[in-house]
C-alpha cells in the first residue's frame, strides 16, 4: 500500500527567504523519508498553490494526500484557510482522498532549536550575561493561541532560571519592544529575545529591529530548518495518515460506456 503524499502548506511571504526555508525543509524531509512523495505549496504570495500541487499529484495517479499546515499557531489560518483549501481540493479532485493534519503547534521540542539559535547569537555578539528573556512570536486575535505561547515562554524561563515575557508582533500585547523596555525599566540590562518564527520574513524582521532599538542585547535567528521541526512534521503527518483510514473512500470517476451502434 503506497503511503499518502505529503503536501506542505506554508503561509507564504513576499520575502524570498521564507520560501527558501520551506523548500530547504522539504529537501530535508525527502532525505529523511525517501519513501514519501513530499511537495511544498503556499497559501499566498508565492507559487505553487496547493491546487497546482495536488492537481499534479492527481494527474500522476496519487490517490491519497495529507495536507500539512506549516504553522505554529492553531488560529485563523488553521481554522479558516486550511479547511477551505481542503474542501476546495476535494471538490476539484473528487478521485482523491485528502485530509489536513494538525499544525506543528508550540511543541516543547522547539525550545531545543530556540536554545541553539540563541547560543549562536550570544556567541557572535560576545554576550556573556543575561538577566531576562523575551519570547517573540507573530501573535493572534485567538487568545488560546497566545496562551500556548505564554506557556512555552514559561517553560523556557524555567530551563534557564530567568524571568521571561511572551511578546507578540501583531494582534496582542506586549510587543517585543515593549517587553524589552519593561525589563530594562526594572533594572534588567541584559535582555535577549528569542524568535519563535519558522522562517525569516517581515514579522521576524520587525521583532528584531524594534527589540534592538529598545535595548535587547541579542535577538536569535528564526527556527529555520532543524531535525526537531522535521520530526514534528512527520509526527503530524503520521497521525493524519491514520485518520485517512477512517474517511469514506473517494468516489471514482464514472466512465460512460459508448452505446452499441446497430447496423442494418
Amino acid at each position: 500500500m503506497t503511503a499518502p503524499a505529503l503536501v506542505i502548506l506554508a503561509h507564504g511571504s513576499r520575502d524570498p527567504r521564507s520560501a527558501a526555508t520551506v523548500h530547504s525543509l522539504v529537501k530535508c524531509l525527502r532525505e529523511t523519508r525517501v519513501d514519501l512523495r513530499i511537495e511544498a505549496s503556499f497559501l499566498d504570495h508565492c507559487p505553487p498553490t496547493p491546487y497546482q500541487v495536488i492537481g499534479k499529484l492527481a494527474a500522476e495517479g496519487v490517490e491519497e494526500v495529507v495536507v500539512l499546515p506549516l504553522l505554529l499557531s492553531s488560529a485563523y489560518h488553521a481554522k479558516i484557510d486550511v479547511p477551505a483549501v481542503v474542501d476546495e481540493a476535494r471538490s476539484r479532485f473528487p478521485g482523491l482522498r485528502i485530509i489536513a493534519s494538525d499544525v506543528l503547534g508550540y511543541d516543547d521540542t522547539l525550545l531545543d532549536v530556540l536554545d541553539r539559535r540563541m547560543r549562536a547569537e550570544l556567541k557572535d555578539g560576545r554576550v556573556r550575561e543575561l538577566d531576562a528573556l523575551v519570547l517573540a512570536c507573530a501573535g493572534s486575535s485567538d487568545s488560546h493561541a497566545n496562551a500556548s505561547v505564554t506557556r512555552l515562554a514559561r517553560l523556557w524561563g524555567q530551563r534557564h532560571k530567568l524571568p521571561v515575557t511572551a511578546a507578540f508582533v501583531c494582534a496582542a500585547s506586549p510587543s517585543p519592544a515593549e517587553a524589552v523596555l519593561k525589563w530594562r525599566l526594572e533594572g534588567r540590562r541584559h535582555v535577549a529575545v528569542g524568535s519563535l518564527f519558522l522562517a525569516p520574513g517581515v514579522l521576524p524582521d520587525r521583532a528584531e529591529s524594534t527589540s534592538r532599538r529598545a535595548g535587547a542585547v541579542a535577538v536569535s535567528a528564526t527556527l529555520g530548518v532543524s531535525a526537531e521541526v522535521a520530526r514534528l512534521v512527520l509526527l503530524r503527518y503520521g497521525v493524519a495518515g491514520l485518520d485517512l483510514l477512517t474517511l469514506e473512500p473517494a468516489p471514482r470517476p464514472v466512465i460512460a460506456r459508448p452505446e452499441l451502434v446497430r447496423t442494418a
